[in-house]
């Protein structure tokens, strides 16, 4: 038991080796200034590298609970190490594609699987009840990884465009070097008859059977995908804001630390305001963040995308929980990665055409438009949500087990 324990402390530093994106703060203008790329371009990227992850996710998330997190964890490591080292030599769209394929790839197998060694390693200490404030620990301290990758990314881009992705190689050395480590937590699993056949029963009790756990997946999907735009939008929104350079890995440092705030504060927040305020306070931050991205503009309207940081780090928590206690251990982390599946689809589907529109009207005129489609999605989605969460009962693992 003192040997799984010791996976906590673990995936809190592999959570912050992780997100320690040193190219994140600016590898748009990257893709814009270096290699060439439309706005167009750089969401059609993102895409293909959700078409990578979709691909690989749940199979990733299948085969990481039957051959171990820890193997697929290193296994994931490795792929980093490669990918970003492809960046040191890139010079056009089909070799950064080459690079994000290879990242997708290697974030589907993390997917699904740190959260889920996690879940099992607070599972023997009789501890999982507490997931959610353990989950918020460890979000928080990746956002703080993302935070310190950032801080001096202008620079370090100002000084040398590939000094981040070389810093970022060394990164991700260090993660297989800590992935090495973890232990294994003993699973009851009962050997399938049919590999298929158990994931098409994964995936049917995910998204079918099981109500609770599929509003679950289809609120989490569009708050997450209103989180996500603004990633790949906010820097050409700021540069088009007259935003000084040396100030992105600031403000990119700053956002990372809200969500870690935030996500540090999910749990206690969750028990003082319940899941009805919980879900009104993210559908208000959505909406007032892109509203204010779409109206205000110049040199400071950038801070209006801190609402949809705050926004991220509340839910990240909250929303696992939900979708945890509803998850037999034997299919942890396939469902978990099922989840990122959907949303990685989704985002295959409307990122590029996000793209085109923000090439056609700009920027800010795209975040204003968001925020009506988002007023008119999340409401009926949150209530469907909400009415399954007041039920009582207890998830139906009894089909799974």
């Amino acid at each position: 038991m003192t040997n799984v324990h010791s996976n906590i402390k673990k995936l809190y530093l592999f959570s912050f080796l992780k997100m320690s994106l040193f190219p994140m703060a600016i590898i748009t203008l990257f893709w814009k200034d270096q290699i060439g790329l439309s706005l167009t371009q750089i969401l059609l990227l993102q895409g293909v590298y959700s078409i990578a992850m979709a691909i690989m996710e749940y199979p990733s998330g299948y085969l990481s609970d039957r051959i171990g997190y820890r193997a697929a964890l290193n296994f994931a490591s490795l792929l980093g190490i490669i990918g970003w080292g492809l960046y040191s030599f890139a010079d056009s769209f089909s070799q950064v594609l080459v690079a994000e394929i290879i990242l997708g790839i290697s974030f589907s197998f993390i997917s699904g699987s740190d959260n889920a060694l996690l879940y099992e390693s607070l599972k023997v200490g009789g501890k999982e009840q507490q997931y959610a404030r353990y989950e918020g620990r460890m979000n928080g301290l990746g956002q703080c990884g993302e935070a310190c990758g950032a801080i001096f990314a202008g620079l370090l881009y100002a000084a040398a465009p590939l000094l981040p992705f070389l810093i970022q190689v060394v990164v991700w050395i260090l993660a297989l070097l800590l992935t090495r480590t973890l232990v294994e937590p003993q699973r009851k699993h009962k050997p399938p008859t049919s590999h298929f056949a158990e994931a098409w029963q994964s995936t049917s009790y995910a998204l079918v059977e099981n109500r609770r756990l599929r509003y679950t997946i289809l609120l989490n999907l569009i708050m997450g995908i209103a989180s996500f735009y603004p990633v790949w939008l906010i820097q050409p929104y700021m540069q088009d804001g007259g935003v000084p350079l040396a100030w992105f890995g600031p403000i990119w440092a700053v956002a990372n630390l809200s969500v870690a705030l935030f996500a540090l504060a999910s749990y206690r927040s969750h028990l003082k305001l319940g899941d009805r305020r919980m879900v009104v306070l993210f559908i208000l931050l959505i909406i007032a963040g892109y509203l204010g991205l779409g109206l205000v503009g110049g040199l400071w309207g950038f801070l209006f995308y801190y609402l949809l940081t705050c926004m991220r780090g509340l839910r990240g928590p909250m929303m696992l929980n939900h979708a945890q206690q509803e998850i037999p251990s034997a299919n942890r982390a396939g469902i978990l990665s099922l989840q990122s599946l959907v949303f990685r689809l989704s985002f295959v589907c409307t990122g590029p055409l996000v793209g085109m529109l923000a090439d056609k009207v700009g920027v800010q005129q795209t975040f204003l438009l968001l925020s009506y489609a988002f007023a008119l999605m999340l409401p009926p989605v949150a209530w469907l949500f909400l009415r399954q969460i007041a039920k009582n009962g207890r998830p139906l693992e009894t089909r799974l087990n």
